[in-house]
């Protein structure tokens, strides 16, 4: 070993020829796929399907399956006709909840209807909601 290797050895430099055997090394692939294929970005939430799920509780305890499906990024047509009104102000209240901490909405669509949407899907229509609203035909 001559001077100059005990040198490198005592403040640390390697050759640069030096590698661990353990490390694996890889290079970006410049040359075999074309350009657009290399920089391609997928949005993966635009390849999903989407589903309208259109559901009629009776009873409170019918929640918790709507709240799923409002988890799992489906969007929910809900249908309070046939709840009490005390039931109807329970079921809002929660759902309602679940699609804010979600980052979803929830949307009067008719009398004693609602849609509930995910944050990944847009409401249009505000103003026959509004109007809807302004002729106290909502809760």
């Amino acid at each position: 070993m001559s001077f100059l290797d005990k040198f490198k050895d005592f403040f640390g430099v390697a050759d640069e020829d030096t590698y661990d055997e353990n490390e694996i090394y890889s290079r970006p692939n410049t040359h075999d796929e074309p350009e657009d294929k290399r920089n391609r970005v997928v949005n993966i939430h635009a390849t999903a399907q989407l589903q309208v799920i259109l559901v009629k509780p009776e009873v409170f305890a019918d929640t918790k399956q709507i709240a799923d499906h409002l988890n799992s990024k489906k969007t929910v047509v809900l249908n309070l006709e046939s709840t009490t009104p005390d039931v109807t102000r329970r079921i809002i209240d929660f759902l309602g909840g679940v699609a804010y901490a979600n980052g979803g909405n929830i949307k009067p669509v008719a009398n004693n209807t609602f849609i509930i949407t995910p944050y990944n899907v847009g409401f249009v229509g505000e103003d026959l909601v509004g109007e809807l609203e302004n002729n106290g035909v909502f809760l």
